[in-house]
């Protein structure tokens, strides 16, 4: 029996802990790069 690999991608998942609107809830990280006047918010 093979042991099964660590990482198991899901696109939901990662969109919903790493995604654009959790970055606008948490830290400010949006709202920081708004007011600095970036052209590009993420990426």
């Amino acid at each position: 029996m093979s042991t099964k690999r660590t990482y198991q991608p899901s696109k939901v998942k990662r969109q919903r802990t790493h995604g654009f609107l959790v970055r606008q809830r948490t830290g400010n990280v949006i709202a920081l790069r708004r007011r600095k006047g970036r052209k590009r918010l993420a990426v």
